[in-house]
């Protein structure tokens, strides 16, 4: 019996001997993204904060901006798929957003940037919407929640920057800023300015110019404080209170 015991303990995938193998980083990191999906999604969000600025500069930077994009919704897609609100509708949203870039690639009609930029915030904002829902809907904060809250703000931020993006083609001039104040605002601006007003630091130096404009950034600045006071605070006092029970 003994025996018999040390020989299926000895089997793969059962044995003594993995227990004693550990498992490389490399995959250790794959399957941690796998169960908390949210910390894969934030993580993507941040390296686009980083990668963006030398991506808008050329065209071939433009392209790879696009490209980054499409990564973007695809993690996006991926993490909504756990939260109560009906996925069907994210998918919809990104396939339509996807169509638009194709468009774009081949057509230079003036509406299709006004299209895309409209299509790419409702999209964002479903996702955030989503997130919401799915850290909202029990009482238990767990880990992948606690980087849902981050992915969320990063979410909204891309989803206001999107909303100004299309703002701004369809009444050129409604923000402006100290350099080339008459000029375009750049993608790098617009989300500048999305995440000064959602953190409620407000130093940024792109300025609203028209009562539209200004009414949005108004929304977003609500939609940051509502946010922290209603979401990241109730996730803050379950996790307190989970530690406390744990004593």
């Amino acid at each position: 019996m003994r025996e018999a015991r040390y020989r299926r303990l000895a089997q793969p995938g059962l044995g003594l001997h993995n227990r004693s193998m550990p498992n490389p980083p490399r995959l250790l990191s794959l399957e941690y993204l796998r169960r908390t999906p949210s910390a894969g999604l934030l993580l993507v969000q941040l390296a686009g904060i980083l990668l963006y600025p030398w991506m808008e500069t050329s065209p071939r930077g433009r392209g790879l901006l696009a490209a980054f994009g499409l990564v973007v919704l695809g993690v996006a897609v991926r993490v909504v798929r756990k939260s109560p609100w009906a996925t069907w509708l994210a998918f919809v949203l990104a396939a339509l957003v996807v169509g638009l870039f194709v468009l774009e690639a081949v057509s230079s009609h003036p509406a299709l940037p006004v299209a895309a930029a409209a299509l790419e915030a409702a999209f964002y904002f479903y996702a955030a919407g989503s997130l919401i829902a799915y850290m909202m809907q029990d009482w238990v904060a767990t880990t992948d929640e606690l980087f849902a809250a981050g992915a969320t703000f990063t979410l909204l931020v891309w989803a206001f920057a999107y909303t100004y993006l299309a703002c701004e083609a369809v009444a050129p001039g409604s923000f402006s800023a100290p350099i080339n104040p008459q000029g375009p605002r750049t993608w790098m601006e617009l989300m500048f300015l999305s995440i000064a007003v959602l953190s409620g630091v407000g130093l940024s130096d792109i300025l609203p110019l028209t009562p539209f404009a200004r009414a949005l950034v108004m929304l977003e600045a609500f939609s940051g404080v509502m946010y922290l006071a209603v979401v990241v605070s109730r996730l803050v006092a379950l996790t307190m209170l989970a530690a406390k029970e744990r004593k």
